[in-house]
């Protein structure tokens, strides 16, 4: 297991990938970019019959450019570190820091394995991995990256706070289809560890998140709502929708928003802003803010807040 730090003071649990797996990777991709280079070079070879042999000599450098070394940067590129046989071994290339690579990033790990591994077959890259505290070839170095499993052993995942009780269903008109699954899940790690933060850091992402969603979705979060519980009620109405469309298939269950985990409305002490009428001014949300505040009593004398939300101004 390594931790990564991120910009924002956030440790990432990632785990490196290893010789064995890398290497496992390697012969995949490097078997399938040599089985295009010679169908390719075939091709060539054949529509080149007339040329002289300096120009195929120039022509077949030129392949060897663009296939053995060409092809894996577009690849890793476009895909964002996951080649073929990555993909396959359950690997990613991702940045220092934890961030999908970019070109640049790509292109120095190709240049790089043109030379550790083409040309020395291997050796100097696999040296350079058990070397490395992290399995780091000499590209990964000069690039910046790492290659991490993204295949683990399950473990026990930790339940994401719910929201507010008068927040819930607020957002059911909300649309979420262009918001990336990266997004969701620097959301969910960052409301399953907001209490392990400095407040001041934490209230900083949460409204960098908050504001990226805003950006996604294409409508502004509503005034008086903190950013953490805009997170929490727009993550609850994701996991709302999943459901429903689960139990539909399965035959018909209820389509209803699951409730709160914790039972009790009001179990993260939140209260509505402006009063016990929660927004909207609809019976049943009147109803879930005087739950709320029922509820904000009872954790209050059992000692406060479990999910860390606070109630506004």
């Amino acid at each position: 297991m390594s931790e990564l730090v991120t910009g924002d003071a956030v440790v990432l649990e990632l785990r490196p990938a290893r010789l064995p797996s890398r290497a496992l990777a390697a012969a995949i991709d490097l078997a399938i970019v040599f089985c295009v280079f010679i169908l390719v070079s075939v091709v060539v070879g054949i529509a080149s019959v007339t040329l002289d042999e300096a120009a195929v000599a120039a022509i077949g450098v030129a392949l060897f450019l663009l296939v053995l070394i060409g092809g894996p940067i577009a690849v890793e590129t476009l895909s964002h570190g996951r080649s073929l046989g990555k993909l396959a071994c359950g690997l990613r290339v991702v940045r220092d820091d934890g961030g999908p690579i970019r070109f640049r990033h790509a292109l120095v790990r190709g240049a790089m394995g043109a030379v550790e591994i083409l040309m020395t077959f291997g050796v100097v890259a696999s040296i350079a991995s058990l070397v490395s505290a992290r399995g780091r070839r000499l590209g990964d170095v000069f690039a910046g990256t790492l290659v991490i499993r993204e295949r683990v052993t399950a473990k026990r995942s930790v339940a994401v706070p719910p929201p507010p009780p008068w927040l819930v269903g607020r957002f059911s008109q909300l649309d979420l289809s262009a918001v990336p699954d990266e997004l969701w899940l620097a959301i969910r790690q960052y409301l399953t560890r907001m209490q392990q933060l400095d407040p001041g850091v934490g209230g900083s992402m949460a409204a960098r998140l908050a504001d990226e969603v805003v950006t996604r979705t294409g409508i502004a979060a509503p005034q008086g709502i903190p950013a953490a519980a805009f997170l929490a009620a727009v993550v609850h109405e994701r996991q709302a929708r999943d459901a429903r469309r689960v139990f539909a298939g399965a035959g018909g269950a209820s389509t209803a928003a699951p409730v709160p985990a914790g039972g009790a409305a009001g179990s993260l002490g939140f209260a509505a802003p402006g009063g016990a009428d929660a927004p909207g001014g609809s019976g049943t949300s009147a109803r879930s803010g005087a739950s709320a505040g029922a509820g904000a009593e009872e954790q209050t004398r059992a000692g406060g807040s479990s999910a860390g939300f606070a109630p506004p101004g």
